[in-house]
């Protein structure tokens, strides 16, 4: 059927994106995707559907109780596809199934993944695969062993499996509604094993594909990184420190006030991590002081990396916008980094995606 206009990436994705959430409305209205009788009503499927495939981790049933195994094994089916990308899985799966991938589908997951170059763009997306499949089953054998003697055998594995592509996928939905609704991660505030899990799974399915091919590329080696995996690394290294500092000092008499100081230190890391488009929390986010939720606002804002299963302006968006302020408060008309230049046309587009996302922050706001 040929559309009545140019397909482009970014049509490609809204398009992909659009039928991936109507498909899975449709799927968790069915009956047997809810535990009680007449199934989930339209409103709750669409918006469990769009919250999924864009990795939100917002909720309008409890997960745990208000869905069935079927409904559940769809909302993490969804969370895969949104964290890995439309385009990317409908890639992959060509490839596995054999079909050669053509010029115009190389360049679609190119756009997609805010690849530099359409060379090895194959390559790249077995190296996403491979990574993605590794860390998740890491995660997965990490939260067996708290979640099997918790929960028993089968549910403890399902628990591990669910949890671990929910944190790698940056979505943030949990199972843990089984012990109270809405609770997330509360009951294991001061378990180390789950909550730095968690944590590693965030953390690396945010930095992005390209800055860990960059890593295994040279080896470790800070000198021989790229520009855009240095940025990546220093910012992502300066919120999770800065954010986990604030958030000690902002919650140590609130929301954490009856916390042990090793537990603290434990949940004001967790806190600093989880908000940039994860959504799991440790502790009762009702009690966050004013101050705990402006930076979790300022760190949703920011997200991940380009690149990532997370969403938000980027970590290079951030860091651009502060280099250029920097430079401009310093009389400087070039904006150098790593003794390199940053191009004129990466602060505009790093300025206009700001103002897009403040200006839609700011209609969503006043409409709710």
């Amino acid at each position: 059927m040929k559309l009545p206009f140019r397909l482009t990436p970014a049509h490609a994705v809204l398009l992909g994106f659009a039928g991936i959430i109507l498909l899975g409305t449709l799927l968790l209205m069915l009956p047997f995707a809810s535990p009680g009788p007449g199934g989930a009503s339209f409103l709750t499927a669409l918006f469990t559907a769009t919250s999924s495939t864009c990795v939100t981790g917002l909720v309008a049933v409890d997960t745990a109780t208000g869905w069935s195994l079927f409904g559940q094994a769809i909302i993490l089916l969804l969370i895969q596809i949104g964290g890995m990308g439309v385009v990317t899985v409908a890639v992959a799966l060509n490839q596995i199934a054999g079909r050669k991938i053509g010029l115009s589908s190389r360049f679609f997951l190119q756009e997609s993944m805010g690849a530099p170059q359409l060379g090895g763009i194959v390559r790249m997306l077995r190296f996403i695969l491979r990574t993605m499949l590794a860390m998740e089953g890491i995660g997965a054998c990490l939260f067996a062993i708290r979640f099997i003697p918790d929960y028993g055998l089968l549910r403890g594995t399902w628990y591990s499996i669910f949890h671990a592509i929910s944190a790698f996928c940056n979505a943030g939905f949990d199972l843990m509604g089984m012990r109270a609704p809405f609770s997330s991660l509360t009951n294991y505030v001061s378990d180390p094993l789950v909550s730095l899990t968690i944590c590693m799974l965030i953390i690396i399915g945010g930095l992005g594909f390209l800055v860990w091919r960059d890593l295994v590329r040279c080896r470790f080696r800070w000198k021989r990184l790229q520009l855009h995996s240095k940025l990546v690394l220093t910012t992502s290294g300066i919120l999770l420190l800065g954010g986990g500092l604030l958030f000690l000092g902002f919650e140590w008499n609130a929301s954490m006030a009856d916390l042990s100081i090793p537990e603290k230190l434990l949940a004001s890391f967790f806190q600093a991590v989880t908000p940039r488009t994860a959504g799991f929390n440790t502790v009762d986010l009702s009690k966050l002081s004013d101050s705990g939720n402006l930076l979790t606002d300022f760190l949703m804002l920011i997200g991940g990396s380009p690149g990532s299963t997370a969403g938000g302006i980027k970590t290079t968006t951030l860091a651009v916008l502060v280099l250029s302020a920097l430079a401009s408060a310093r009389g400087r008309m070039r904006v150098n980094t790593f003794r390199m230049s940053i191009e004129r046309e990466t602060l505009r587009q790093a300025s206009s995606i700001l103002l897009i996302y403040l200006g839609m922050s700011l209609t969503a706001i006043l409409a709710i």
